[in-house]
């Protein structure tokens, strides 16, 4: 039997990223009455912006997560990736960074084409 190559993982973030989430989380856990139902983040991507396509994130509980969601665990964080955006973000990692302007999440991808000029939505 042949060996397979390890599977590449679709969907990974840097260590500044998984500890803003989090922070993030842990926020909302101490201000929500329903925190134990917060399950980790869901990325998706919605059709907008100048170049055609703009990441999506937002809170999730288990009873959001889709049968053909992703869901990953990496650094303890779990992020769950939307089922219509996995084809579009896999080998994507996500990073948080932060410079004299303000800070933000920033999505690496290695499938994107093109970007708008400010860099909020991409081409595949």
């Amino acid at each position: 039997m042949a060996s397979r190559l390890p599977r590449k993982q679709l969907f990974s973030l840097t260590q500044s990223a998984a500890s803003r989430i989090k922070q993030l989380m842990a926020a909302r856990s101490a201000k929500s009455s329903q925190a134990d139902d917060l399950f980790g983040v869901r990325v998706g991507l919605k059709r907008r912006g100048c170049n055609g396509l703009s990441y999506t994130m937002n809170y999730v509980t288990k009873d959001q997560v889709g049968k053909m969601d992703e869901v990953i665990k990496d650094q303890e964080v779990t992020v769950v990736v939307d089922a219509n955006a996995v084809m579009y973000v896999a080998g994507t990692q996500m990073d948080y960074v932060t410079d004299a302007l303000g800070s933000e999440f920033v999505f690496n991808n290695p499938n994107k084409k093109s970007e708008c000029g400010c860099g909020q939505s991409f081409n595949v």
